[in-house]
C-alpha cells in the first residue's frame, strides 16, 4: 500500500458463588507464562464507576479470554474478547499499552479474531487488544426521540469497558482505536468526543461524514434492515440535526487534532485482490463508492483545517474483508508505535 501522508493465553475464568448477594470471583489458573502459578483467590472483578462488571471469563486460547459483562449501559449483558501479551500477569503492577478493536454492523465481538490474524499481530508487540460487542453497528448512546436511555453503545465503550480493562486486566492509559465499516466511524467519532481519550484513531470504510447528500439515507436504510429503528439512534435528520452533527467525524475535525489519524476506503466500485467475482450492482461494491466518496469529503475537511493524517484512498475493493486485512496490516506497526507498545 502506498498511502498519501499528510504533513505532519493461559486459562482464566471467574467462578461466581452468590453470598448475601455478593459476587466472589475465584482465579483457578494463571495465563500464558504464568499458566504454573498457583491458584490465587481474588476479592471479585473491580467494577465500573456506573457498577457495570465482569460476571464471567473464558479461556479462548492461550492469551485469549471472553468476557461477559453486566452493563448498565445497555440494560443486558454482552461479551467481550481480549487479547493479552506473553508477559501478562493477574498479579502485575505494571499496565500495558491498548487497542480497541470495533466490529462492523451485522456482525460481533468475534468479528477481528475471525477474519483477520490479529492474534499474530498483537502477539509480536506486548499490548492488550480488546474487542467490545457492539450490536448492530450503532457506535452511539441512542437518541430515542430525545429521552435518551439505552442502548448507550458509546458509555458501553468509552467508559464501561475502559474502566472494566483498566482496573481488571491492567490497561493502560496509552491506547488507540481501529475499526471497519461503522466500527471505524465509531473509532473516528470516539477520538473526536473524547479528546485525548486514543492516540490514534483508524478508520477502514468508515462513513466519516455522516450529513453528507445521501448519507443519512444510506445509515438509516443499513439500519433499518438490522431490525432497527432508523429514527432512534441519531434522530431524525432534519428536526434533530443538531444530534446528528454532535456525532459526525465530519463535524467534529477541529477535535480530532493532535490525534494520530489513518483512514481508507475504496472508490471504483470494482472487486479488489481476494474480493469475490460480483455483479457490479452488489451492494457491497456500490456502497464502497459512496464510503469512498465520503471518505474524500472527509479528507479535504481535515487538509481545510490543516490538521495532519494519513490516508489511503484507494480504487479497486469491496465493502469487506480482504481490503479490511490488507489495511489493517499496514496500519499496525504505526498502531503500535503510537501507544508505545514494545516488540514481544
Amino acid at each position: 500500500m502506498v498511502p498519501t501522508v499528510r504533513r505532519r493465553s493461559h486459562r482464566v475464568h471467574w467462578r461466581r458463588s452468590l453470598a448475601s448477594g455478593a459476587v466472589t470471583a475465584v482465579l483457578v489458573a494463571g495465563l500464558g507464562a504464568v499458566a504454573t502459578a498457583p491458584a490465587q483467590a481474588l476479592a471479585g472483578p473491580v467494577r465500573a464507576d456506573d457498577g457495570a462488571r465482569i460476571t464471567a471469563e473464558k479461556k479462548i486460547a492461550s492469551r485469549e479470554v471472553d468476557v461477559t459483562i453486566d452493563s448498565p449501559a445497555l440494560g443486558k449483558s454482552v461479551k467481550t474478547r481480549i487479547l493479552l501479551p506473553a508477559n501478562w500477569t493477574r498479579s502485575a503492577a505494571a499496565t500495558w499499552p491498548v487497542l480497541y478493536a470495533y466490529h462492523g454492523g451485522q456482525d460481533n465481538y468475534t468479528s477481528w479474531t475471525r477474519n483477520t490474524d490479529i492474534e499474530a499481530w498483537a502477539a509480536k508487540y506486548n499490548v492488550i487488544v480488546v474487542m467490545p460487542e457492539g450490536d448492530n453497528g450503532s457506535y452511539t448512546d441512542w437518541y430515542n426521540y430525545g429521552k435518551g436511555g439505552t442502548p448507550k453503545w458509546e458509555t458501553f465503550h468509552t467508559a464501561e469497558v475502559r474502566q472494566l480493562m483498566e482496573r481488571n486486566y491492567h490497561a493502560g492509559a496509552l491506547r488507540a482505536a481501529i475499526g471497519n465499516s461503522s466500527g471505524g466511524a465509531g473509532a473516528m467519532s470516539y477520538a473526536a468526543r473524547h479528546p485525548g481519550l486514543f492516540k490514534y484513531a483508524a478508520s477502514l470504510s468508515g462513513i466519516l461524514s455522516m450529513r453528507s447528500i445521501g448519507m443519512p439515507a444510506m445509515l438509516m436504510f443499513t439500519n433499518a434492515g438490522n431490525g432497527q429503528d432508523p429514527f432512534a439512534i441519531w434522530g431524525i435528520p432534519w428536526a434533530d440535526d443538531a444530534n446528528w452533527a454532535a456525532h459526525d467525524p465530519y463535524t467534529l475535525a477541529p477535535k480530532l487534532r493532535g490525534t494520530g489519524l489513518f483512514f481508507s476506503a475504496g472508490t471504483s466500485g470494482r472487486p479488489g485482490p481476494g474480493d469475490p467475482d460480483v455483479a457490479p450492482w452488489d451492494i457491497g461494491l456500490l456502497s464502497e463508492i459512496a464510503v469512498g466518496a465520503n471518505n474524500k469529503d472527509f479528507k479535504k475537511r481535515l487538509d481545510e483545517l490543516k490538521i495532519p493524517y494519513t490516508a489511503h484512498i484507494y480504487g479497486d475493493g469491496r465493502h469487506n474483508w480482504p481490503a479490511w486485512v490488507r489495511e489493517a496490516g499496514s496500519i499496525w506497526p504505526t498502531l503500535m508505535k503510537s501507544i508505545g507498545a514494545k516488540k514481544a
